[in-house]
Order: C-alpha cells, then structure tokens, then sequence
C-alpha cells in the first residue's frame, strides 16, 4: 500500500491549496510528524513550512497518530456524521485539533477541478450529473441492504425479528425470576 501514499499526499496538498485558510491554520504546526494507520493503510506525514504534506521520517516518533476504524470506506460513502466521532486521535491536542479541523472541513471543489480541463458548462453538467449518479448508487445501495436485512429475519430465518428477540428476553427474564422465587421457598424448607 505504500504506493498510494504520493497520491495521497497530492490530493490532500491539492485540497489544502484550494483553502487558504487550512494551509495558514498548518503553518504554525512546520515540521510536525504525523501517523494515520487506516488498518491495511499506513501513512506517515510532515507538515512544510507552507502549511503542506510531504511523506513523514518513519524514523522520528509522531507528534500526532490518527487511527481510522476499519471500516473507514464504508462510512466515508455512508456515514460520514459519525466517521469523525469514530476517528482516534493521540499525541499533541494542538496539532491533533488543527489537523481534526482541517482534515473534517476540507471539501474538494470538483467541479472547479473540471472546469480548468472542460470549460464551466460542461463542468456544471457533469458534475450534476455525477451527484445524481452518487445519490441514485447510493439510495440503491441503502434499498438492496434494507431488503436484505428484511430477507434475513423474515423470510430466510438467518437473523431473529426484533420482536421475537424481545419476546425471548422478556421471557428469560420470567424464568429467572420464577427460579429466583422458587430457590427462595426452597431455603425456607
């Protein structure tokens, strides 16, 4: 996986230009190491005095280590509220919060990206078009999950309804209840 770590320090730097305000919030922070363990993705990162990445001395300890869960690719497509809750930070809080900041308020501008290849037409309507791809895969996506989950605890029998797991809970909890009773009248003979 080491291969993907120039392109992935090219598309963070090319997100990062396109916001001044997060190269100027990783200025103050020059030289820090940095560590992101994405489970089968390791990638170590040096901030530059222009408030850039540039891949990391795996010989220096990192000021900051990131760990994403390892099911960061799912979440990234389907629930990106509750990646960053989900997302480990340790080292300097400092750095950690400007990095946390920057990295959860970086938004690419495809269709700027677009535009300079394209022209600004075509780039609106491709980029259109790509979000209405995106949210038509994913609500498909969401429908094929929900039927299968349906499949499994109605008809296949794999998973129990909720509603019969509740009934099994409540009815253990009766027989502990009745045993707990009985154990009881049992001592007083």
């Amino acid at each position: 996986m080491e291969l993907l770590n120039p392109i992935a320090i090219r598309v963070l730097n090319h997100l990062i230009r396109a916001e001044s305000w997060a190269q100027a919030r990783l200025v103050g922070h020059s030289g820090a190491q940095v560590a992101i363990d994405a489970g089968h993705f390791a990638l170590r990162l040096s901030i530059d005095e222009h408030g850039l990445f540039h891949e990391g001395d795996r010989a220096l300890q990192p000021n900051v280590s990131i760990t994403l869960p390892p099911d960061v690719s799912v979440r990234l497509l389907f629930d990106r509220e509750n990646l960053v809750s989900s997302v480990k930070l340790g080292g300097s809080a400092d750095i950690a919060e400007s990095l946390a900041f920057v990295l959860r308020n970086l938004r690419w501008d495809a269709e700027a990206d677009l535009a300079r290849i394209v022209g600004d037409i075509p780039a609106r309507r491709i980029a259109l078009l790509g979000k209405d791809i995106a949210l038509g895969i994913q609500k498909s996506i969401g429908r094929a999950a929900e039927n299968l989950s349906e499949y499994a605890s109605q008809e296949s029998g794999v998973v129990m309804p909720n509603r019969e797991v509740s009934e099994f809970g409540k009815a253990v909890n009766t027989l502990r209840d009745d045993v707990a009773r009985l154990e009881k009248r049992i001592s007083r003979l």
